[in-house]
């Protein structure tokens, strides 16, 4: 019984360790996709599921793995609705089976890279890109960016809007400040030949790309009343063949060069030391959708160092100069 988890309080909870590791990242990723929150389930079902081997080492407070610091009561995380919970369990279970990518078909994706093309003998210019995939809003982030008055690029996808009235017109409200960037229909990874990467359901073929793709502009077109012309796919991977298809459709990449949160998925501190370190002409992803996750607040506590830096902030907008690369492979 030694590695039976419990919602306990032991004070050695948080360090035991459980064998094999293979499904901490898709695990992860499954939980970004789903809107985590609501009553606890029982942690059974989930190891009559899988089985202990099958659940990475987790180490709550350091938030090594943010979907399993969900299941824990005593960390104060977010807690699992029965559909939530279901819905983890049947993808992950999915991907079990083989239905996931392969490290094979994972190597063969793209995540391009995007750094601002801007000269400056002396001041260090970065672009602060915030996705909201679905879930809800961060309000306490953009609250800051409006308070300390931060250009911000916000990546929104068509189910985003749809369930955050209320975040869209505070963003709506401040177009002098946040420009909004196409994140796709229903956040699916614009990935060819395979129903998921990482537990995020792809697109599959070409022509569910262009419904995504096309699909999330005509949703900001319909609620904001201008056109963008940056996407972000789910995920930020892509099959070599998707890039020109996206691009033939009027739409630039935007890729990053300095990933802050994982996905959400990191502590205030590491999101926060992550952004103090930004180069100039960095392009820097984070997210704005998961108010519950302490990533928010490190999102906060980056752009507030970075600042104190004397870093000054820009928008991506069509003519801003950028230095994109579309052929660098994703690990």
């Amino acid at each position: 019984m030694r590695h039976l988890l419990h919602f306990g309080s032991s004070p050695n909870f948080h360090q035991k360790r459980i064998k094999n590791v293979k499904f901490s990242r898709n695990l992860r990723f499954l939980a970004l996709s789903q809107d985590v929150k609501e009553t606890p389930v029982s942690f059974l079902a989930f190891r009559l599921l899988f089985g202990v081997p099958s659940l990475p080492r987790i180490k709550c407070h350091g938030l090594t793995d943010v979907a399993l610091h969900n299941f824990c009561t005593c960390c104060g995380g977010a807690h699992w609705s029965r559909r939530s919970f279901l819905a983890l369990s049947v993808g992950a279970f999915s991907a079990k089976l083989g239905g996931h990518a392969s490290a094979q078909d994972r190597s063969s994706l793209i995540e391009p890279s995007l750094k601002l093309s801007l000269v400056s003998d002396h001041e260090r210019i970065v672009a602060l890109t915030l996705d909201a995939c679905s879930g809800g809003f961060d309000r306490k982030v953009v609250e800051a960016l409006i308070s300390w008055q931060v250009p911000t690029t916000m990546f929104l996808t068509a189910r985003w809007i749809r369930s955050n009235p209320e975040g869209l017109k505070i963003i709506l409200d401040h177009q002098n400040l946040f420009a909004i960037g196409n994140h796709g229909a229903q956040h699916v990874a614009a990935v060819i030949g395979t129903s998921s990467i990482f537990g995020v359901r792809t697109a599959g073929d070409e022509d569910a790309i262009k419904a995504e793709v096309i699909g999330g502009a005509d949703s900001i077109q319909k609620a904001t009343g201008f056109a963008t012309k940056w996407y972000r796919g789910a995920t930020a991977l892509y099959s070599p063949a998707a890039l020109p298809l996206i691009q033939s459709l009027g739409f630039s990449i935007a890729g990053f060069s300095l990933n802050a949160d994982e996905g959400a998925s990191l502590s205030a501190g590491a999101v926060a030391e992550r952004m103090k370190r930004a180069r100039h002409g960095d392009v820097i992803i984070a997210h704005m959708n998961q108010p519950h996750r302490p990533s928010g607040a490190g999102v906060v506590n980056g752009v507030r160092a970075l600042l104190d830096q004397g870093v000054t902030f820009t928008k991506l907008e069509t003519s801003t100069p950028v230095f994109a690369s579309l052929d660098r492979r994703a690990l």
